[in-house]
């Protein structure tokens, strides 16, 4: 069971989503930080969840988002000394190799709309990943990736253009490089925001936003199905541990 949960939020129109809503559903109480607008990360002691969304900056612009620092800081205090839940976004993803050592950079192409994700043998195997098809279509809206794996990282699932989909470390800290969030209401927002139209455009040709909330009337349920295994996995995994030790 999760009793309070902290979210690192990183723009207005990137949300806990379905995440938000799972941790709901287990009774939990949800702060969230909004860093771009200035809000500080509170102590991380009386937290036993932490969720980081997505966002459009990249790890290494730290200049022009100077909290960047802080939240890397605070990711590295949560998963290596407390080693508590954490379950990170696309950006999340990147944040957290990074903090733990790995490298970020430029994806060899950008990944936008719904996209196969497969599974690799340790993914089937996996107590994160158990459970999920050998393979899923879900949204992907990156064009960095993580380069490099932090030391302890194994790599559970792939796209055919990124390597790292879902990125676990030990049994209590897992990422995804999709965006398993995604709600309708969500896909609705974009409708009325221009740089979003803009962005698909510019990776999926014109008319794209039409397009992606077409497929997302047949996606999104297989979507939430895959979303909601993930998150009962990382919680069911939590109480195992707790009860074992």
């Amino acid at each position: 069971m999760i009793r309070r949960a902290l979210a690192f939020q990183h723009m207005d129109d990137e949300p806990p989503g379905l995440f938000g809503r799972f941790l709901a559903e287990q009774g939990a109480e949800l702060d969230v930080v909004m860093l771009h607008r200035g809000e500080a990360i509170p102590s991380l002691a009386p937290y036993d969840f932490l969720l980081v969304m997505g966002g459009a900056m990249d790890v290494w612009e730290t200049d022009a988002h100077p909290w960047l620092a802080a939240e890397i800081a605070a990711i590295r205090e949560w998963t290596f000394q407390r080693n508590r839940p954490y379950l990170g976004v696309c950006l999340g993803l990147q944040l957290l190799a990074k903090a733990l050592g790995g490298e970020v950079g430029l994806a060899r192409a950008a990944e936008v709309g719904f996209g196969k994700v497969e599974l690799n043998a340790l993914g089937h195997a996996h107590p994160l990943t158990r459970g999920l098809p050998a393979s899923f279509k879900i949204m992907q809206w990156h064009h960095a990736e993580v380069t490099t794996l932090p030391a302890g990282a194994e790599v559970l699932a792939s796209s055919a253009v990124s390597p790292v989909q879902v990125m676990s470390i030990g049994r209590n800290i897992m990422a995804t490089q999709f965006h398993g969030e995604l709600t309708p209401a969500l896909i609705d927002r974009w409708s009325k925001i221009p740089q979003y139209i803009e962005w698909l455009d510019q990776a999926m040709g014109p008319g794209a936003y039409q397009r992606v909330k077409n497929q997302s009337r047949l996606q999104l349920g297989k979507c939430e199905r895959v979303s909601r295994m993930m998150f009962e996995n990382l919680v069911d995994n939590r109480r195992s541990l707790h009860a074992a030790a």
